[in-house]
């Protein structure tokens, strides 16, 4: 953000601020009004034919972790893409980067005290039905069923797994598809847990990631966080 941010990105940014605490750097640009251009590393990892959408999200998301970073007092630096096409974090920092086609987010903080942080924003717009099965347990499509407003909390269920898998990631570097986590969710809270459904080293079924998310400002967000 800077000192031309718009008011939606300001909005946005209060939306999100209160998710995580003052030790995890938060940043967001956006993608439509022209974001500064990556390092050359970082740019090196886009395809030769990635498209304009493509180029604009993925500057964006660099650009805000260069922001999350210097907001904790570290120069930013080149953040590639690893082999496991997981962006590649400095060895003192953990980090998660997400984007759509209007707005871009990344947190960062000290690896240490913090294990894994996970961020995930999507464009609150309901999920289509058809997509539930694919996204969604039996559990979890009983449960949105029961709701007023099935559509936006099916898209919230995709986000919050999105959000939860990035977390876990950092730790397990283990790949898994919607079936590898079930959520629960409470609404009051603006809270959610994801269980393990199976062993994912050093994770075992049974285990759980908790996470916050907010609605708003034409946004659905989601966050999750391992602290030792």
């Amino acid at each position: 953000m800077t000192a031309e941010s718009s008011p939606q990105e300001m909005a946005r940014l209060a939306l999100v601020r209160p998710l995580f605490d003052r030790d995890v750097g938060l940043a967001l640009v956006n993608p439509l009004a022209d974001p500064p251009a990556p390092f050359a590393a970082e740019t090196a990892c886009l395809s030769p034919n990635a498209v304009d959408k493509r180029r604009r999200e993925f500057a964006a998301g660099r650009a805000a972790a260069h922001q999350a970073m210097a907001q904790l007092g570290h120069a930013p630096v080149a953040i590639p893409v690893a082999k496991n096409r997981a962006p590649l974090w400095p060895s003192a920092l953990v980090g998660s980067i997400t984007h759509t086609r209007s707005c871009a987010m990344a947190v960062v903080a000290a690896k240490g005290p913090i294990q894994g942080l996970g961020i995930d924003v999507e464009e609150d717009k309901p999920l289509a039905d058809e997509l539930w099965p694919a996204i969604c347990s039996a559990q979890e499509q009983d449960w949105l069923r029961q709701q007023d407003n099935p559509g936006q909390l099916a898209k919230l269920v995709f986000s919050a797994k999105e959000a939860a898998y990035k977390c876990q990631f950092t730790v397990s570097e283990r790949f898994y598809g919607f079936d590898g986590m079930e959520l629960t969710i409470d609404l009051s809270e603006c809270r959610f847990s994801a269980r393990f459904c199976a062993d994912q080293p050093p994770f075992t079924c049974g285990d759980h990631i908790s996470g916050r998310f907010a609605i708003g400002a034409g946004l659905i967000v989601t966050t999750a966080e391992l602290r030792s």
